[in-house]
This record gives C-alpha cells, structure tokens and sequence, in this order.
C-alpha cells in the first residue's frame, strides 16, 4: 500500500500517519507489537524502538531502486500504519543499503554496502527451506535461489542435487532466493526477526529414507 503516491500528498500523508504513528506507539505499543509480523529493512532498530524513530516520511521507499519497501496501511494496527515492509515475494532487497542512509531518525541504522558490515548489522530475518516441496529434494534439480543469492557459497550454499542449504548465520533475509522461487507456493521463504518459533514448522520435516538396491547389474 502507499506505492506510487504523489509529491502533493507525500507531506501530508508523512506528517498525518507520523503523528498518528506516533501517537498510537504510545498509546498501543504495550498491547500489541508487531515483532516477527513484518519484515522490515535493512538496518532497522528492534520493532519496539522501530514503531517510535519511525516518523513515516517515505523516504526509504522513495529511494529503493527495486522499489521493495512498502508502508503498512489499514491492515496494520494504528502503531504499525504507515511504516515500511518488505514481502519478498513481490521484491526481494538489493542489499544497496540506500535506505539506511536517508533514513533521519535512526529508525534504519547506517549500514555501508559492505559484506562484511552487512553481515554485521543487518538481519530482516532467516531463510528457510522448506524440503517437502523444493524441487531439489524431491527427485527434480532446481538452483534458481542458490542463484539469486547475493552472498552465494556464503550465505546459500547447494548440495547434493543441487539441494539449498541457508547457512543461518550468513543470512540476513534479504528475501530475493524467495522473490525468484519458481514453486508455487514458494519453497523457501524468509522467516521475519523475532518469529524464529516458525520455523520449525519447516525444519522438523525430516526427508524420505531412499532405499538402495541391494543388487544392481545382477551382481
């Protein structure tokens, strides 16, 4: 919600759901929190200091080359409106960093686009595979997320079969393995920070045993 809107009504629209942002982080903030509901940018601050700094002016939106970030509207609780997400299956982050840097509350910390620094200070949340219906571990071979990662062999790695592997401590969800994931519904998915409990839902399948002929060739 909120993409494509115009200079006309960007201040009014910034200052109104700030104020009331604002407002409602105040006023609501301790019934409900949004941890681990959305994935929000890069560099963002914990989700309870995340609802304050954020001043809903639009401009990490603005500035997102691949126009990843969308603002919360009234599905959200008053709290949430108007802050910025990411849904991964529409567009997943380029991992620029641009965001950060106009960002003027500290609401997203300044992260450098560096590898190592990303690493460092940047966790949207978590990759996971789900193994029961990726191609790869399903008698077919696949590979389209090991080759949309920006960090491949560091944070997606393949194995056999060409089978993804999210090294959790390498990933910081940037979504884009999900954006090009060719099953429907997609195969691996990036778990939001502070909904870690999720993922278990997909890390307890355990894979089929495949039972090996005895003999092959009549030997």
């Amino acid at each position: 919600m909120f993409k494509g809107i115009s200079r006309r009504l960007f201040l009014r629209v910034s200052v109104v759901l700030g104020a009331v942002g604002i407002f409602g982080t105040f006023l609501f903030g301790k019934v409900r929190s949004a941890a681990g509901k959305y994935i929000r940018p890069p560099g963002a601050v914990e989700e309870s200091k995340f609802l304050g700094q954020c001043i809903r002016c639009f401009l990490c939106g603005e500035i997102c080359p691949n126009m990843a970030i969308n603002f919360v509207g009234l599905e959200g609780n008053i709290a949430e409106w108007g802050t910025p997400y990411i849904m991964p299956r529409e567009q997943g982050c380029m991992l620029c960093m641009k965001c950060t840097h106009v960002c003027p509350t500290g609401a997203l910390k300044k992260v450098k686009d560096d590898m190592d620094e990303i690493f460092k200070k940047v966790n949207m949340g978590k990759a996971v595979v789900d193994k029961s219906i990726c191609y790869s571990y399903n008698n077919r071979v696949c590979g389209f997320c090991y080759g949309a990662c920006p960090f491949p062999d560091v944070s997606l790695k393949l194995g056999d079969w060409a089978r993804p592997e999210v090294q959790e401590d390498k990933c910081v969800g940037c979504g884009l393995c999900e954006k090009i994931c060719v099953q429907v519904p997609q195969a691996i998915r990036v778990i939001p920070r502070g909904a870690e409990h999720k993922r278990a839902l997909y890390e307890k399948y355990k894979m089929p045993e495949i039972e090996e002929p005895k003999e092959m060739f009549g030997m």
